[in-house]
């Protein structure tokens, strides 16, 4: 048989071809709708791969996502290869895509100084035995993403992993972040490690191009901004 004329899986094709590898190794914005459309079909039919098969979808809904979130699940099961529990995957999908958007973005809360960034901090740190490393990731417009618990240690430290830091910032697409950490002893004056371990950070995200804005040492009796005190850099 001629091999241009054999059908070929999704598994034969280069890593960075495959949907599924594709998203993990570029992102989610780096599918057509034809991929994405493939991942929630999960497999194709004895004539078509996964992404054919939503290639052709595609196709009959002049190429229009809007147009298959309105078709029913028989609809779907016309085309072969789509059973219900794949017509019903598709649906599901378009029906939350079409919530997102008339729900909205959600009013994330900006920091706008040491004082904000340490009331979010203060619950999950004050009175703990131990400490803990967080950072708390931000957007453009210092609006918090997210917040992410980096490390735990004993009595008298934590190691913070300074590559954790980053990879939480890089994956959640964030411009700028904010590190802390307390001291279960209740001194907040940073030490020499602390001093050393911020501008190894600084430094970093510099590299990266992700600010540092801050980093925040809680103890029993309020807190100590780097910032604040001008020895962030």
């Amino acid at each position: 048989m001629n091999p241009l004329q054999t059908k070929l899986s999704i598994k034969s094709w280069a890593e960075e071809d495959r949907p599924r590898e594709k998203m993990r190794m570029l992102g989610r914005q780096s599918l057509s709708d034809a991929e994405l459309i493939a991942i929630l079909l999960g497999s194709g039919n004895k004539m078509l791969s996964a992404v054919e098969l939503a290639k052709h979808i595609l196709y009959a809904n002049d190429n229009n996502i809007s147009e298959i979130g309105r078709k029913s699940i028989p609809d779907l099961m016309k085309f072969p290869g789509i059973g219900e529990a794949k017509a019903v995957s598709v649906l599901a999908a378009l029906e939350l895509g079409r919530r997102r958007q008339s729900i909205g973005p959600l009013d994330r809360i900006k920091i706008k100084s040491s004082k904000d960034a340490f009331k979010i901090f203060s619950p999950l740190l004050n009175d703990l035995p131990y400490e803990e490393f967080w950072v708390l990731l931000l957007n453009q417009n210092n609006r918090v993403i997210s917040k992410h618990l980096i490390g735990r240690g004993g009595i008298s430290g934590t190691s913070a992993d300074i590559r954790l830091i980053f990879k939480s910032a890089i994956e959640h697409c964030a411009t700028g972040i904010i590190v802390c950490h307390n001291h279960p002893s209740g001194n907040v004056n940073p030490s020499r490690q602390d001093k050393q371990l911020t501008h190894r950070i600084v430094e970093s995200g510099e590299i990266l191009t992700i600010s540092v804005l801050d980093h925040i040492i809680i103890g029993d009796k309020g807190y100590f901004s780097f910032a604040d005190s001008g020895i962030l850099k």
